[in-house]
């Protein structure tokens, strides 16, 4: 519950200080910080998401006693790459105050990504460690700790600096002091000589390379599309999209993050515990959660999103703010459900070449909507584009996983179920979506979360009514039949 909680607090506090930096630095600022900051998520994914992978993998509360080396490999690696990567950080910062020493320069805008980048890995990866040994508390703690710093730094940093380079090393550095307070907590016992340094590794390598390559595919499709509009309708254009994009991944991320991060690590106790099939059986388990926590998120994000835009989207971005999100949450709940249903499948088996594929194809299909969508719609046919993109990639690794000798057995009743009480929520909703903004919002939010939840509760759809008794059972009546 811990976890849960620090991802709901972590999405709350995200969207406020997305909107608040949005705010002050502008549209065209923003799209600059924007752009940055998908250049740093793409370089914390090619250099750091094989060390949280690694950890999330094969790093618990039983490797933390029989095999120590596991923790070691995993801190020296990110070591040697933090340091590498701050070097080169140092190396443009010089380059860029000698050549163009100004805010906006391309050199110590580099920089400042850099920054960025190994704070977010530091970050991620203790809070990688946290999980995988089921100490909420301290993934909690940690959690609190980066969002009350990153909102005074770089909310701060907003307020009475301006420019987006501050505000890109702001936000690095709240998330490397965050791990500070906890680092005796999540620390481990030094380990003893073992000779096991280059076999440690090459197991990190072997199972992550693969899921970096698909991830980072995915990190490269927004910074290529925030470019291409960058560069053809100015970075105002660009900051429009952006926010539109940040907002909407951030709600399906965070929900599907928290879910993915709890239920992963179940499947991963079945196998060492009970063996392979019953690792896979408990991810097809967790794809029904998935599945019927994310779809109507998807519905309820559309539903609310013009009382959003009215009341809490800053002036200078409504209009564009409403058309992007539209066309972009299609795409964002495929990326979700690839990322968090999907992708365990494959890294339970430790086959994660399809996963690599569908990311290619996915990259392939939005490469080819930015050459010919744009001269058809506008800006907006990079959205489209973006969609197209990651339908594409969640229909081939879905049919990889559902076809051959060890296909995965979808479960049927909960999925259907789950549509259909989505779509009786929508015709819930949807009557209140005209509403005065003040009115429609907590309209649609209860109208939804009344009609949905009573569906999910009466029709125990995905085991969430069983699960929430199993975990509350003198607090909750038994349904009358």
């Amino acid at each position: 519950m811990a976890v849960i909680a620090a991802f709901v607090l972590n999405a709350g506090l995200n969207f406020v200080l997305g909107i608040a930096i949005a705010r002050m630095l502008g549209p065209a600022d923003f799209g600059r910080f924007a752009l940055a900051t998908a250049g740093a998520v793409v370089l914390n994914t090619l250099l750091f998401e094989w060390l949280r992978l690694s950890a999330t993998r094969f790093y618990s509360a039983r490797v933390r006693e029989a095999e120590p080396w596991i923790r070691q490999g995993l801190d020296r690696a990110y070591a040697v790459v933090a340091l590498a990567l701050f070097a080169a950080a140092a190396l443009c910062a010089g380059l860029g105050l000698a050549v163009d020493p100004t805010p906006e320069g391309r050199l110590v805008m580099t920089a400042g990504t850099m920054v960025a980048a190994i704070g977010i890995g530091l970050f991620d990866y203790h809070a990688a460690l946290a999980r995988a040994r089921f100490i909420g508390g301290a993934y909690l703690r940690l959690v609190v700790w980066k969002n009350a710093l990153a909102f005074v730094l770089m909310a701060g940093t907003a307020w009475l600096f301006p420019q987006p380079v501050w505000v890109l090393i702001a936000g690095g550095m709240s998330q490397f002091l965050a791990v500070l307070p906890l680092r005796k907590i999540l620390g481990d016992a030094p380990a003893l000589p073992h000779g096991r340094g280059r076999e440690t590794l090459r197991l990190f390598a072997v199972y992550g390379l693969p899921l970096i390559a698909a991830n980072a595919v995915y990190q490269i499709m927004p910074f290529l599309n925030r470019s291409a509009i960058a560069g053809t309708a100015g970075f105002a254009e660009a900051g429009y999209f952006a926010l539109a994009a940040d907002l909407g991944s951030r709600a399906f991320s965070t929900l599907g993050a928290a879910l993915d991060l709890l239920l992963f690590q179940i499947a991963v106790q079945a196998e060492e515990h009970h063996g392979r099939e019953a690792a896979e059986a408990q991810v097809s388990r967790n794809i029904a959660v998935v599945v019927a926590l994310l779809l109507p998120c998807a519905a309820g994000y559309w539903a609310v999103t013009p009382a959003l835009q009215a009341l809490i989207v800053p002036e200078a971005f409504r209009g564009p703010f409403a058309d992007y999100t539209d066309l972009l949450i299609p795409g964002l709940f495929c990326l979700s459900i690839m990322n968090f249903a999907l992708n365990p499948i494959f890294q339970i088996r430790r086959r994660t070449g399809p996963v690599v594929a569908a990311a290619l194809l996915g990259l392939a299909v939005n490469g080819l909507g930015l050459l010919l969508l744009p001269r058809l719609m506008g800006p907006t046919g990079v959205a489209v584009a973006q969609t197209l993109g990651l339908v594409a990639a969640v229909v081939l690794l879905g049919a990889r996983a559902l076809s051959g000798r060890n296909r995965l057995r979808l479960p049927g009743r909960d999925l259907a179920l789950t549509a259909g009480a989505c779509f009786a929520m929508l015709l819930a909703v949807l009557p209140f979506r005209g509403l005065e903004p003040l009115l429609a919002l907590p309209a649609c939010i209860a109208a939804g979360v009344l009609v949905y939840g009573a569906l999910v509760w009466f029709l125990d759809i995905a085991g969430l009514r069983s699960t929430v008794r199993e975990r509350f059972p003198k607090r909750l009546p038994a349904v009358v039949r």
